[in-house]
């Protein structure tokens, strides 16, 4: 009988027989943070103004090990926890949030795999084998909240067969894998991830992306035309839907939410540099400073809890809309402080405006959240 996709033969998760990532390990990976954040931070201007992909930063960060940090120790790799991503992504948020919004990405596709290996072990071992020759991008096409996914799987031959038009991926220029979500055509359709290479043939980028604000992290689209992926790529659940992850969701929530409380803390950096010496900045500019200190230590706090005990990642989406909340207050106060000078382009705090805006396009619509609490203390 001819194979098809309800015949697909099972693939074993990836192992230990995984090649170790030969990265630094978390400590060292940090003591280098610092010097990563300034050569981010003295480009990251260049980058927004011409739209143009940080490579170098890309590669600085690779080059310290914090690209690779969430590498899991049974694959070689350092095993970092929540509590120290978030950290190095609120510094990286500082420098650059288009190079920290991609590490981000990544990191998060090293963690899963160090909790659920969801990666089969020959691919996982291509990824990491890539990640030792230099950086190793992962990005991820997902539906859009309360929509089917914009990509769909055909089974054709002996393989899935990708179509659809996936707008607004990050990185997407300079991608090695791309995980992404789709919907089969199948008599009882399932929406699962299918991995796929970012030079499958089938696979176009339409450099047109001209965002607000993440310019660097060139959000283009990615288009698919019967994108081959085989078997042992396709991460599809039995039923009609995946299951729900909440450690992975509250991973990526408070990841995303570093960022913005990164991007906020160089813009209020900035806006007391611009204002020192001046005695009736001094209560407001301490104000926003107590807001967003309290808002970084939710963040750092929750996510040291969640290494320590996963059933604290129920908070997680409380914590990220107060965060992101209080992220935006701050930048956008701080300009107002500083007036026309903040508005500048010759000075950082409008890009660190709309970097905010675009990030806050990253996390869930707080519509969604404050439904998703409320019903769960209302009930139905």
């Amino acid at each position: 009988m001819p194979r098809t996709p309800a015949h697909t033969p099972a693939v074993e998760p990836a192992t230990a027989t995984v090649p170790a990532a030969d990265g630094p390990g978390v400590a060292t990976a940090l003591d280098r943070l610092p010097r990563v954040v300034d050569l981010l931070a003295a480009r990251a201007a260049e980058h927004d103004r011409d739209g143009t992909f940080p490579y170098q930063g890309v590669e600085a960060v690779h080059d310290a090990g914090l690209l690779t940090l969430t590498v899991g120790q049974r694959y070689g790799g350092p095993g970092a926890g929540l509590a120290d991503t978030v950290r190095v992504l609120a510094r990286l948020g500082r420098g650059d949030a288009s190079v920290a919004l991609l590490t981000a990405h990544t990191l998060l596709h090293h963690a899963e795999q160090a909790r659920t290996a969801p990666w089969p072990a020959a691919l996982y071992r291509r990824l990491l084998t890539e990640s030792r020759r230099g950086p190793a991008l992962v990005g991820t096409l997902r539906a859009q909240p309360g929509r089917p996914p914009a990509v769909t799987a055909h089974w054709h031959g002996d393989a899935w067969r990708l179509t659809g038009r996936a707008a607004h991926c990050p990185g997407a220029e300079a991608l090695a894998w791309l995980a992404v979500e789709a919907r089969t055509e199948e008599q009882q359709p399932r929406t699962g991830v299918f991995l796929v290479r970012a030079d499958s043939p089938g696979l176009e980028i339409d450099p047109a992306a001209d965002q607000l604000g993440l310019r660097a992290a060139a959000g283009h689209d990615v288009l698919l035309d019967a994108a081959r992926v085989g078997t042992d790529a396709a991460l599809l659940p039995r039923g009609t839907a995946p299951a729900g992850r909440p450690l992975a969701a509250a991973w990526r929530q408070l990841a995303l939410t570093a960022v913005l409380l990164g991007t906020a803390r160089a813009a209020l950096d900035w806006s007391a540099g611009r204002l020192r010496g001046s005695t009736a900045h001094r209560r407001p500019i301490g104000e926003l400073d107590v807001r967003l200190t309290g808002a970084e230590e939710l963040v750092h706090g929750l996510a040291a809890r969640t290494d320590t005990d996963p059933a604290a990642a129920e908070r997680a989406p409380a914590v990220q809309l107060l965060a992101a909340r209080t992220a935006a207050d701050t930048v956008q106060q701080a300009l107002t402080l500083t007036g026309s000078a903040g508005l500048d382009r010759r000075h950082p705090l409008e890009r660190h405006l709309r970097d905010t805006l675009s990030l806050r396009a990253q996390l869930p619509a707080e519509d969604a959240v404050l439904d998703a609490l409320g019903e769960a203390l209302l009930g139905d």
